[in-house]
């Protein structure tokens, strides 16, 4: 492939085409070894690139794991846009961040309708200039079982946690590739990768974030931009008051997570234009073997770990259970 032009394999000669397997297996073999090595290796070990005055726009920026990566680029010295619909949490968020930097922009956003993104985005780019890491962290949970979920609820779940990174992304993302640097990161979950009981619609838009991602990446690379980033993140449950009432049946493996410890990891893949990231770390086995096993395998699985009854008790930041 140059320039994104594709050349089929099949129409070389054949001694071309045994020459370029063989170059092929070499490359999986070799990605896959630093792959797995770079998932297991401490953090701060790889070498970072820098973020200095890089305008950084992170949506769901007013609480939780938007608020310590606001104050996380901040320290590294870039520009900060905070996008949220809470308008004093985002101005709290901006409060904390001025102590390591003046550059810092909150604008008040709705993310489940495309059309105060698309007019927002126009008013970030007349004010600051193009985005050069656009970060879509914002979520919603219901935490109800299908049949008792409201189809309102069902409706934004979709809205803000898949469709607003399609709008977000082409809003920024066309100055990216003319460039051939930026970074787009997908906040995405486990919860993307494995159903889960009453998480239907919450599974399902995350799924939908981590084939947007992966489709994002692929469409980026086809054009030949390699300086252009995607990164998907996958935590479990994250303890920022979203997921309260959650529980885990494997806390030495499955542990709750500590909002820092997430935070951590995340910096840590997107200064190191890391693809994946899960969180934590054992969930790259179960990822893993997940892909493969039989569907009843996999479930005997999360019968054992209690993976269907972790939302059982869950009351989300309203405080009052779902049933």
């Amino acid at each position: 492939m140059a320039n994104g032009e594709f050349v089929n394999p099949c129409d070389q000669p054949i001694t071309t085409q045994i020459i370029a397997f063989i170059h092929l297996i070499l490359q999986v073999t070799f990605y896959s070894i630093v792959g797995a090595f770079k998932a297991l290796l401490p953090v701060g070990v790889l070498p970072r690139k820098g973020v200095k005055n890089d305008v950084v726009l992170i949506t769901g920026a007013g609480s939780g794991i938007g608020r310590l990566m606001a104050v996380e680029f901040a320290k590294l010295g870039a520009k900060l846009v905070l996008w949220d619909i809470n308008e004093k949490g985002n101005s709290e968020t901006k409060a904390m961040v001025t102590q390591y930097t003046s550059e810092v922009y909150t604008y008040t956003v709705d993310v489940a309708r495309y059309k105060d993104i698309y007019a927002v985005a126009d008013v970030v780019k007349s004010d600051i200039g193009p985005v050069d890491i656009l970060i879509n962290n914002a979520g919603v949970v219901t935490g109800k079982e299908l049949l008792d979920c409201p189809d309102e609820a069902m409706e934004k779940t979709m809205a803000v946690n898949t469709n607003s990174n399609f709008y977000t992304t082409k809003a920024f993302l066309s100055h990216m590739l003319e460039n051939n640097r930026g970074h787009i990161v997908v906040i995405a979950s486990l919860a993307g990768k494995f159903g889960l009981a009453k998480c239907v619609d919450y599974c399902a838009s995350k799924f939908g974030a981590v084939g947007f991602a992966e489709a994002l990446n692929a469409e980026i690379v086809s054009k030949g931009k390699l300086g252009v980033h995607v990164t998907t993140v996958c935590p479990y449950y994250i303890d920022t008051g979203m997921f309260a009432g959650s529980r885990t049946f494997a806390p030495h493996l499955l542990p709750v997570l500590k909002p820092e410890y997430v935070v951590e990891r995340i910096m840590e893949a997107v200064l190191t234009n890391t693809e994946y990231v899960y969180i934590p770390r054992f969930s790259y086995l179960t990822s893993f073997f997940g892909s493969f096993l039989p569907t009843k395998a996999n479930f005997a699985l999360t019968t054992y770990f209690g993976i269907n009854h972790t939302m059982d008790a869950f009351v989300g930041r309203t405080g009052k259970k779902t049933d």
